[in-house]
């Protein structure tokens, strides 16, 4: 679903795609490249965390970057995405509100779309109540 969303959007939007999990990003970065979608993947492991974020902010033609939740959920800006996918919640909404928060920067001047992708009935959809629970 994720990546069919991607491959429909990607010729007029520029997306960021954060996970806890490096893993996770890194099946997505495969299944990008197999339908030829560039994107730059930024993690804590990351050595040019400035290059990576300048290429994708500046760079048409790269309308994806992965990024995981611990190293890019704050200190970013990010405003050349419009659209946010969260892959798998993080139990404190907090910390997705700060990822979400990097593309409303100053200088944002499009419509930002926030996407939560989560199954019923799984472990994410539990996650999103104690969320919900949290804020309350």
């Amino acid at each position: 679903m994720l990546i069919e969303q991607i491959q429909h959007k990607k010729d007029q939007h520029k997306m960021i795609v954060f996970s806890q999990f490096v893993s996770m990003l890194n099946l997505i970065k495969e299944a990008l490249d197999k339908q030829g979608i560039r994107a730059l993947m930024l993690t804590g492991q990351s050595k040019n965390r400035g290059k990576l974020v300048s290429d994708f902010q500046s760079d048409k033609d790269i309308p994806v970057f992965l990024v995981s939740l611990k190293a890019g959920g704050t200190g970013l800006n990010l405003t050349a995405a419009d659209v946010v996918y969260l892959v798998d919640p993080w139990w404190n909404p907090a910390v997705e509100q700060q990822a979400i928060d990097r593309i409303y920067r100053m200088g944002q001047q499009k419509t930002v779309t926030a996407v939560r992708l989560i199954s019923p009935n799984t472990v994410e959809d539990k996650i999103q109540t104690l969320q919900q629970n949290k804020k309350e």
